[in-house]
Formats: structure tokens, sequence, C-alpha cells
């Protein structure tokens, strides 16, 4: 059995994953990271060279990898939802948490991070955040089995909560 991490950039998917590893002994596995490194570039340079279809290209290829492996933690990218396929692939073997957090703090969590390429162009950043969060939202609703709200919590309470629902 799998923990699938969905959820926007600055939720703490990533610190909780690593978090959660730690304490049930499981290996997590970054999606992103997995992506960055079959493709041989970053992920601006895949974006730019491929747009954005060619990386969710290549991250439904991951998600269907990492569905036949048992016992991971799964960082997801935040527009795995994105694509049914994913979902239903990743929910073959997991169970999936939805990290969410308001617009204002994710803001506040990733304001300085240079290393994503626009999903919308032309909007600040807080406009971008807000209107891909909108549009987003109800397919985290959709494919979670638990929604975690990550505003007001550690990623060490978060990792806690998830535990507890494991345990239920």
């Amino acid at each position: 059995m799998n923990i699938v991490l969905i959820g926007y950039r600055g939720t703490g998917k990533s610190e909780v994953g690593g978090i959660l590893a730690k304490r049930l002994n499981m290996q997590c596995l970054s999606m992103d990271k997995e992506i960055v490194q079959r493709a041989g570039m970053s992920v601006s340079e895949l974006v730019n060279k491929h747009g954005w279809p060619g990386f969710r290209d290549r991250e439904s290829a991951v998600a269907a990898d990492l569905a036949l492996i048992d016992n991971l933690i799964i960082d997801t990218g935040g527009g795995v939802i994105e694509r049914p396929e994913n979902i239903e692939n990743l929910k073959k073997n997991a169970s999936i948490f939805w990290l969410k957090a308001s617009v204002t703090t994710i803001v506040s969590r990733i304001q300085n991070c240079t290393d994503r390429p626009s999903l919308t162009g032309g909007k600040t950043f807080t406009e971008e955040i807000a209107e891909v969060l909108d549009r987003r939202t109800p397919l985290y609703k959709k494919s979670a089995d638990h929604e975690i709200d990550t505003d007001d919590l550690t990623p060490v309470q978060v990792a806690e909560k998830i535990i507890a629902f494991l345990g239920e």
C-alpha cells in the first residue's frame, strides 16, 4: 500500500513525505524529481522544449510506473490531478491525501521559488496561484481519500494526522 500526497506547490508535500518516510520506514519518491531524472533536464527546460503537454505525458508515465510499486510515499506534482488516468493508476494501490492551503499561505511559502515556469502567463504570481488553485480544487477534492488543511500546521503535525488516518 502506498501513500500519495497531492496538492498545490507549497502545501508541504515534499517535507511531509520525508517525515512520513522516516516515521513509517518507507521510501519517499518525488514524481517531479523522477520526471527530471528521466528527461535529463529541469522542469523549466522540459516545459520550454515540449510544453506543458509534454511534461504531463512524462508525469502520466511516472504515475503509471510508481503505481506498480508497493510501500512508497509518492510526492506528486501539483498538476497530477489534471489527467484522470494518473489518479486512477495511483489509487489502485494507495491512500490519497490532499494537502491544502490558502492562496496567502501558498504565496508566502513559495514566493521565492524560481524553478517553475508560469502555468497561465501574464498574471501576477498571486493571481496565477488563485486561478490555478480555483481550477484544480474540484479535481483535488474528487481525487482525495483524505483532506488536510496545512495552513496552521507544521509538517510534523501534518504527518501525524496522516499516520492517525492510516491507523483508523
